[in-house]
């Protein structure tokens, strides 16, 4: 296990050119006071920990317990390395909300507070995917229209021909064309048609609103300044295609690095349906011969049948029907893009034109390419030799079904693009699962040993938390209920739920592992409780988590969300409770294959994926609980398996070292005794 005690990283003499610049410890000191904090040893340890990777060259994974400040830990080095490097320093988040923390408070706060310290004062940017920009062109109808393109009429009565009401005024007075401008929200249905992707853009120098483009800004901002804050999806797809999204770059901190896996998979899973071909024909329809798209029509109706009736799941081997399908879909994709022609159309005089082909050939291009990725997934001899698994989701009522593939590793494409020529800080309150940073580190594709040795070239640390969790924090495994079934909370745990929330007087988050069950709770609950009961679902979770935080007799009930995103310090959140130990569904269709993958090559398949998954999520939701100094309460975890069971170490290894007892008597005066205080 690559860790390093954390008192080992003392202050390292600056060689380089920046060595006149001021100490990472000092401009700590600086910041701190500046922003009216307390300097804590962990943050102390970990800005020294920073500074020594940036410097060293070595990647660096650091758990920092809540309330480390680890924001300012990073940050500090990160800044003052950017002082004298050609390019910027990238952090990367999983969330809207960090984004927004580190843009709108951390950074402009220690940029003022540096600024008398440094050559100059830090300067800072977002940038995020080109698809959450508005599009100039697209907005002032000079992008081409695909009428069957349109899920509905603009100006309609209806709540998302309003949202496109919304977008329309509000293009005419935005400075930035950041989606996230726009609160509330807008669907995507509305969004789509005043944004483009990467691959559907025509380029600057071509789009007639080029020299405006609010993406090509926002680029040029993000070239110009000392730190860039950016999401793990547009990292993960900046490392891996052949042209840059992000500015030039030697280090990298990824913050909410539990995240990262998740993800780039998602960037990288590829789907295919026939609205998808639909798409794409209708498209290509008027610039190429017609049979060629009637074949492309016929391939997607072919797949329209065969995935109406096929049964949803993993597929292990290609029916030779789907298999057919497939080659069929491909051909007729790649015989429409072969008659299109060249990809540059030389006429720059013609942005209509340009932009018809270029929407074709994007879609063309997802059908084919998705379509061949799918035919190569099968067909190995050994499951070792596998790399990626296909699965068929079933439709609903809203979307029909629709075919999937995803890798069954992402280690490999991030060891070799992401952390092979930059340095790597990652960072978030749980790295360490089990006790040790190995198992997140094969999935990052780092390694945790070779050949009997531990590998060079990168370093885990635990700086701890500021928290005195034994003293704050009762972590309750109600050691004595049966076992969870799939038949829906059995009524034990609804009598152990009320038992405990009556004790508390409210003050609960109830995290669940489906939103059935939340559901399912709460319907069962709210006549048993005389305390506010709210659920996920029954208003924007941002507004609920509000109405909790400020009523301190409410509890909220919910599923994966409010497992990482709930911040509530203060009497309101007194207990969380988890109903079962977060384990993917046994038919996963991607976790299902990764155990199985990782079984094949000789390791522990459910360790390796299910437990680790599972470690995750519980301490996150675990850390729900302490979020200031001052808080004070009880982890109830329903599932006697957390006691019973052999992994039960590994996760409860996993989860903060509060104060444990199965004895629900004591328990439940403890929560008395809080709820009296």
């Amino acid at each position: 296990m690559a860790v390093v005690p954390t008192d080992s990283i003392a202050p390292t003499e600056d060689v380089s050119p920046k060595a006149d610049l001021p100490p990472v410890e000092e401009l700590l000191s600086t910041a701190v006071e500046a922003v009216g904090g307390v300097e804590r040893p962990g943050q102390i340890k970990m800005v020294q920990a920073v500074q020594h990777s940036i410097q060293s060259g070595d990647h660096l994974a650091v758990q920092a317990g809540t309330g480390t400040g680890k924001s300012l830990a990073y940050l500090i080095p990160s800044i003052r390395h950017a002082m004298t490097s050609k390019g910027a320093v990238v952090v990367s988040t999983a969330t809207i909300a960090l984004q927004r923390q580190l843009v709108d408070r951390d950074l402009p706060r220690l940029s003022e507070a540096l600024a008398p310290q440094l050559p100059h004062e830090p300067t800072y940017a977002i940038l995020k995917g080109r698809r959450n920009y508005l599009c100039r062109y697209k907005a002032s109808a000079g992008w081409p229209d695909d009428e069957q393109d349109q899920l509905f009429d603009p100006r309609e009565v209806s709540l998302t021909g309003r949202m496109v009401q919304r977008i329309q005024e509000w293009a005419q007075e935005t400075e930035t064309g950041d989606r996230d401008e726009l609160v509330p929200g807008v669907n995507e249905q509305a969004w789509r048609q005043f944004s483009v992707s990467a691959r559907e853009c025509l380029g600057a120098t071509r789009c007639p609103s080029g020299m405006e483009c609010f993406a090509e800004l926002a680029r040029a901002r993000a070239g110009e300044s000392d730190v860039v804050v950016t999401n793990h999806a547009l990292l993960a797809i900046d490392a891996m295609e052949d042209f840059p999204l992000l500015p030039e770059h030697e280090v990298v901190v990824v913050d909410e690095a539990h995240e990262l896996v998740d993800r780039v998979t998602s960037v990288v899973t590829g789907e295919l349906s026939e609205p998808m071909v639909a798409l794409a024909a209708r498209r290509v329809g008027k610039l190429i011969e017609p049979h060629l798209g009637d074949r492309l029509v016929e391939a997607g109706e072919d797949l329209k049948a065969l995935l109406a009736v096929a049964p949803a799941g993993r597929l292990d081997e290609l029916p030779e029907v789907l298999g057919l399908t497939l080659a069929l879909t491909r051909d007729a994709a790649w015989g429409c893009i072969t008659a299109l022609g060249p990809r540059m159309s030389s006429d720059k005089d013609d942005p209509e034109g340009a932009g018809l082909r270029k929407a074709a050939f994007t879609a063309l291009d997802e059908v084919h390419d998705t379509a061949q990725r799918m035919l190569d997934a099968f067909g190995h001899a050994e499951e070792v030799d596998r790399a990626e698994v296909v699965w068929l989701e079933a439709g609903t009522e809203r979307r029909p079904p629709l075919l999937r593939v995803a890798p069954l590793t992402v280690a490999g494409m991030l060891r070799d693009k992401l952390f092979g020529d930059r340095t790597v800080i990652l960072t978030s309150a749980t790295l360490a699962l089990g006790g040790a940073f190995d198992g997140l580190a094969r999935q990052w594709g780092l390694g945790a040993k070779e050949g009997g040795k531990e590998r060079s070239g990168w370093t885990g640390l635990d700086v701890g938390s500021p928290f005195d969790h034994p003293r704050s924090g009762i972590l309750y495994v109600a050691k004595h209920l049966p076992q969870p079934g799939r038949d829906g909370l059995p009524e034990a745990y609804l009598e152990e739920i009320t038992e405990l929330i009556e004790a508390t007087g409210g003050r609960t988050l109830g995290l669940f592992s489906s939103m059935r069950a939340a559901k399912a709770a709460t319907e069962a609950l709210r006549d048993r409780l005389s305390v506010p009961l709210l659920c996920q679902g029954d208003d924007s979770t941002m507004l609920l988590v509000k109405q909790f935080s400020e009523d301190e007799p409410t509890c909220l009930f919910g599923t994966l969300s409010l497992w990482q995103g709930v911040d509530v310090p203060g009497p309101s959140l007194r207990l969380v409770i988890i109903d079962r130990i977060p384990f993917p569904r046994p038919d996963d269709p991607l976790s299902s294959a990764r155990q199985r993958h990782v079984a094949a090559k000789g390791g522990n398949g459910f360790m390796s994926v299910a437990a680790t998954h599972a470690a995750l999520l519980l301490a996150q939701g675990a850390g729900r609980l302490l979020r200031s100094q001052h808080d004070k309460g009880v982890v109830a975890v329903l599932d006697p398996r957390l006691a019973t069971a052999r992994y039960a170490g590994f996760l409860r290894d996993s989860l903060p070292p509060f104060w444990p007892t199965n004895d629900p008597a004591k328990v439940r005066e403890a929560l008395r005794r809080l709820s009296a205080s």
